[in-house]
């Protein structure tokens, strides 16, 4: 069954970006829709709205998630990026289905066998290792 997926996770240096791309396109292959903030803003349009971005980001963001079946989270890094964890909590409150993709090799969870915080791991419907993992998981 294809999902409408809420693809979370940082988005603000090129790297970021260019990953989400290749997986909002590989997720959309796969035949899920995919929302991501990345396509919903466009920085130029947010530059020049100046002090009300951080509002417009907020309010599409949470519309956005409204309308998912489920979060895709990227949850590299040492520490998960707030924005992401922000919108885990959202989506955990309102009994949307997440899926965690972390493919950092480091562990920064704060038990012994947690890959992230476990605030973070215990709202997690399931978690991948790799892309291909995550695309089999949702098939």
């Amino acid at each position: 069954m294809p999902y409408i997926i809420y693809q979370s996770g940082p988005l603000f240096g090129e790297a970021d970006r260019q990953f989400h791309k290749a997986l909002s396109a590989r997720l959309r292959d796969a035949g899920h829709e995919v929302i991501w903030p990345g396509d919903l803003f466009d920085v130029r349009q947010l530059r020049e709205i100046g002090p009300y971005a951080s509002n417009l980001i907020f309010k599409g963001c949470c519309n956005a998630m409204a309308g998912c079946t489920c979060v895709v989270a990227l949850l590299d890094g040492a520490q998960v990026d707030d924005g992401t964890s922000w919108e885990l909590g959202y989506a955990y409150a309102k009994g949307i289905p997440i899926y965690g993709l972390r493919t950092d090799l480091r562990i920064a969870g704060d038990a012994q066998d947690n890959y992230v915080n476990s605030m973070i791991q215990g709202c997690l419907t399931e978690h991948a290792r790799n892309v291909d993992d995550l695309v089999r998981m949702l098939a």
